[in-house]
């Protein structure tokens, strides 16, 4: 059989998917080909052109048999079209044998459509080669299917590159991305997403070189440089540009998901604006995740209004995720009853975090049956926050037994919180082993106050070097407690320095002071205490005073008392009582002493003995012995 040439083989591009049909037959017809860019599709061109091909078929024209055939084909008419591509096919043309392939496979006859794709690709229809090889593909015949898919690609066929690739890629073929690249260079948008995909997971496998993981977006960066891949091939640089390169032709074309994929690579970098415009255009699309997106990008530049309609267009398609920024945003509004609503819908969409809100949200309102039961539900799907959260609402009820194995799978599922939380559970045993360990789990993975746990141990056991470096990491962590003991490690190395000399230049800050003074400035009343000493020791009495009278106001009894002293010092006698009171009355038998002193000066005998019992029963022993003294003292005077 001899078959025609060029002209209508154009037409074996034509698409002839009918709208509506939905099954996997009428993805083939669709793969066939793209609209031939070479015809004028207009309604009084179309017509011109039918009735012209329409005579020269009647008088025998295969040519024209195949154009015309085509032409109804493409217009939905199968019982028009039929009769004019057999005829064709009958005069040896291959377009018609691949359309008539087309029409069969609609008519639901995919093994006669097949013989006809063979009858096309044999004679070297890329077309029919593609729809041959996906026709195999379908009745699990892989060798088959990848013999006349390589036929079509290595043809040139976009289509055909592309079905390959995805045949190669399922079955963990390294030629995959050859064909991708093939396919997204002729203009196909899901090819380059594909192969920007895979890309961008080549260039950042931390297995495969020196790269790094953004686990906050799921984007990563790679370090510049060649590695070695795991197909022993190289990876080059400047791999994440080019995925990104795909990323932004893919999304040109129209493919929302490489648009909300540029859009999270642009946020990434901080490129907000662009970020916006492509989460937007993926959004208008239909892409959920992007109007989610969109949403947060919104909310974070401060327009809370319209992050909001994207959230709830963004839920409405069964964004699980929206579902749940929009009850957080409704909860901060006090509107619990639209929050809750908002939680059960994001749990309906799949999403566990909505039963977990759904459960911080009843705790917040003391329904802790509702809570827990909400709790529950999300740790038993895997939540490991659900899972903590519901391990502390039975410790708080007295079911240690029943916490302890909801904190252990919190734990061995990544909660630090939970970690911690062992370590606290353990230690109220006096199982101080155990709780170290779960301390230093939680302290390795930043926990704060897991940190200073582990480093008061460490002091405790004398290992003053780690202590120092968890006390470090804690205080670093904003823990007041980790940068007063901190401080004072650092401080018993210094060396004793005397009182300050007249006219001597002051001396600059130690680290251990400023570690005082952070642990001060956040209202840790023995840093401020300590602060204040310091302060004194450089003669700096003002600033001694402030600190001073902090921490006194705070309740600190030593405060209160050094305060004192300062006053007194400076003549504020009459104040310099008060503060000693306040310190005598909270358990400073060093104030009471003072004051015993100060109403003796002044001959108030009974009231000097009254102090002077106080610091008796107070002490320290010194303090005691000399109150005991002036006591007796006192009391000869009184009875002279």
């Amino acid at each position: 059989m001899v078959f025609m040439g060029d002209r209508a083989t154009l037409l074996e591009t034509g698409r002839f998917v009918q709208r509506h049909a939905r099954n996997a037959a009428d993805e083939i017809i669709e793969a066939a080909g793209a609209v031939d860019e070479a015809v004028d599709t207009t309604a009084d061109h179309e017509a011109e052109t039918e009735a012209r091909h329409r005579r020269a078929a009647e008088s025998g024209d295969a040519a024209a048999m195949s154009v015309l055939g085509a032409l109804l084909l493409r217009r939905g008419d199968l019982d028009g079209a039929e009769p004019y591509l057999r005829g064709a096919t009958a005069e040896g043309d291959r377009a018609a044998a691949n359309n008539l392939g087309v029409l069969l496979h609609q008519r639901g006859y995919p093994d006669e459509a097949a013989g006809w794709w063979r009858v096309a690709a044999v004679a070297g229809s890329a077309p029919a080669a593609h729809a041959l090889g996906r026709h195999h593909r379908e009745r699990g015949d892989e060798p088959g299917a990848e013999y006349w898919l390589r036929q079509s690609a290595e043809q040139g066929h976009a289509l055909g590159a592309y079905a390959l690739a995805d045949l190669l890629e399922h079955r963990s073929d390294v030629g995959a991305e050859r064909w991708l690249r093939a396919a997204a260079e002729q203009g196909h948008r899901e090819a380059a997403y594909r192969l920007a995909l895979a890309l961008e997971r080549r260039a950042t496998e931390p297995a495969r070189g020196p790269h790094t993981y953004d686990t906050a977006t799921g984007l990563r960066t790679a370090a510049d440089g060649a590695a070695p891949a795991g197909d022993g091939t190289a990876v080059p640089k400047g791999g994440l540009a080019e995925a990104e390169q795909w990323f932004r032709q893919a999304a040109a074309r129209g493919h929302r998901r490489a648009a909300l994929h540029l859009g999270a690579l642009l946020e990434k970098r901080g490129e907000l604006k662009e970020a916006g415009r492509w989460y937007l255009t993926s959004a208008k699309d239909g892409e959920a995740k992007a109007a989610c997106a969109l949403g947060f990008l919104l909310r974070d530049a401060g327009d809370e209004e319209s992050a909001a309609v994207w959230w709830l267009r963004a839920a409405q398609d069964g964004d699980g995720n929206a579902a749940n920024a929009l009850g957080a945003l409704h909860a901060a509004r006090g509107e619990q009853q639209t929050a809750e609503r908002w939680y059960r819908a994001a749990m309906d969409a799949g999403d566990v975090n909505g039963a977990y809100n759904l459960g911080l949200l009843c705790a917040a309102q003391e329904r802790t049956a509702q809570a827990e039961q909400w709790y529950r539900r999300a740790a038993y799907a895997g939540h490991r926050e659900a899972a903590n959260a519901l391990a502390v609402l039975l410790l708080q009820a007295g079911d240690a037994g029943g916490a302890e194995p909801w904190f252990s799978k919190a734990a061995e599922a990544g909660s630090v919180d939970a970690a911690f939380n062992l370590g606290i559970l353990h230690a109220g045993r006096d199982d101080d082993r155990t709780a170290l360990t779960w301390y230093e789990r939680a302290a390795a993975a930043g926990h704060t106050e897991a940190a200073l746990q582990v480093g008061i141990a460490c002091l405790r056991d004398g290992d003053e070097q780690s202590a120092e470096r968890y006390l470090r990491c804690a205080a670093g962590g904003g823990s007041a407690e980790a940068a007063f003991r901190l401080a004072s490690v650092l401080d018993a190395r210094r060396p004793a320095s005397g009182p300050p000399e007249l006219g001597a230049p002051r001396e600059e800050k130690s680290e251990c002071e400023e570690w005082y003074e952070r642990a001060a400035q956040q209202g840790h009343r023995r840093a401020q205490v300590r602060v204040g000493m310091l302060a004194a020791a450089r003669g700096d009495v003002a600033e001694a005073a402030r600190w001073y009278r902090e921490a006194a106001e705070a309740g600190s009894r030593n405060g209160a008392f050094n305060l004192g002293l300062l006053l007194a010092r400076e003549g504020g006698e009459r104040e310099a009582a008060l503060w000693w009171t306040r310190a005598a009355h909270a358990g400073h038998g060093r104030a009471a002493l003072r004051l015993a002193l100060l109403a003796a000066r002044r001959g108030e005998l009974t009231e000097g003995r009254r102090w002077c019992a106080r610091a008796v029963e107070l002490g320290p022993a010194e303090v005691a012995e000399r109150a005991a003294r002036l006591s007796e003292a006192l009391h000869q005077e009184l009875t002279a």
